[in-house]
């Protein structure tokens, strides 16, 4: 509960002022702190975790029960067996909050402040068309050939304005150029409509026009992007849940749009987590059962330090991921699976 306050006092400090701008009430407040306390959990489950090993291995070692179990003829794997079969069953627990429970509190909060942003500029706004509206959109669908550029984009009518889309070949040169003043996306057909723009077609090799016209409103039935994922890149990965994650990795690739990186990143760090609760253990056993003639609270520093080299870790990784030195897998792996061998190392040690 104190790091659940903790987290719940960090994210009233950067988003109450958002509310508080959107005129939200003391109900549209008090829910959207509640969906997005479950976002939390899977941040403050290995923290529980190690707390707790520390605190129950730490008074069975202050009250020498770990000496009696040894005279006992009892060794260390089967002391603490129950606690690495526990630890499987968390790493369950951790899989299902970052499959279900964390990206249902993400996409929940966020679409809540969403809609008050817009109930907010739907009562303050005389023109609808300026409710909503996103930035300057810009999407580069390399796998079709096709630019997009959109000089405003309003989500919850799902239309553009200001529209202009290239169709490029190969070498990527410009075949054909649409321009609107506004563009809609029909969410039934997965298509788009032009509406009020011309059409020009152009010579790829010398770039000269070759005709050009008009139109009142044209269908393009095989422009499919989905406006969500042409918004995607103004989106924090962190503030995006590990569906929207691998639905991102699914259509482009790295090779193909370079920005996918840190998504990528993203989401193979949110599955290496799911070793979190084993990783704890690891470090955790084998200082806290230190020998009799060693004071409890220096294991329990050590455990401590290694536990905060094993964040420092991540954080250096997902730095060399997001900068291409390190491949998304690797950047996520790497600190998991070092700090995992350095327990099993530390555990094979203990007599």
């Amino acid at each position: 509960m104190a790091t659940v306050g903790l987290l719940l006092i960090q994210t009233m400090y950067d988003d109450f002022e958002d509310l508080m701008k959107y005129d939200a009430g003391i109900a549209d407040t008090v829910m959207y702190f509640a969906i997005k306390i479950p976002s939390f959990l899977a941040l403050i489950l290995p923290v529980i975790l190690l707390v707790s090993l520390l605190y129950a291995l730490g008074k069975l070692h202050r009250n020498n029960e770990i000496t009696a179990l040894r005279a006992a003829g009892l060794g260390f794997f089967r002391i603490t067996r129950s606690i690495w079969a526990s630890g499987v069953i968390l790493c369950g627990v951790m899989w299902t909050l970052n499959a279900s429970v964390v990206p249902w509190s993400v996409e929940e909060s966020s679409s809540l402040m969403e809609y008050l942003k817009f109930r907010h500029e739907s009562a303050t706004a005389g023109d609808n068309k300026m409710v909503g509206l996103s930035r300057v959109v810009t999407f580069d669908n390399q796998r079709q050939g096709r630019l997009w550029f959109m000089n405003r984009y309003s989500k919850y009518a799902q239309r553009g304005y200001g529209v202009t889309v290239s169709e490029l070949d190969t070498q990527r040169r410009e075949k054909i150029r649409l321009y609107a003043a506004e563009a809609k996306y029909n969410a039934e057909q997965g298509s788009w409509v032009f509406y009020q723009g011309r059409e020009t077609w152009f010579d790829p090799a010398t770039n000269d026009v070759i005709t050009t016209k008009p139109f009142a409103e044209k269908a393009v039935p095989y422009y499919k992007e989905d406006p969500e994922l042409m918004l995607v890149f103004d989106v924090k990965p962190g503030d995006l849940s590990f569906f929207q994650l691998r639905r991102i990795i699914d259509y482009f690739t790295v090779e193909e749009n370079p920005k996918v990186t840190i998504y990528a990143v993203r989401y193979f760090s949110l599955l290496a987590d799911t070793l979190a609760p084993l990783i704890v253990i690891a470090l955790a056993i084998p200082f806290a059962l230190t020998g009799v003639r060693v004071n409890p609270a220096v294991g329990v520093s050590k455990s401590l330090g290694l536990f905060l080299l094993y964040f420092v870790l991540l954080k250096m990784a997902n730095a060399f991921g997001v900068r291409g030195t390190l491949d998304p897998l690797t950047a996520a792996s790497v600190p998991s699976v070092a700090m995992l061998a350095l327990g099993g190392w530390f555990s094979a040690r203990m007599r």
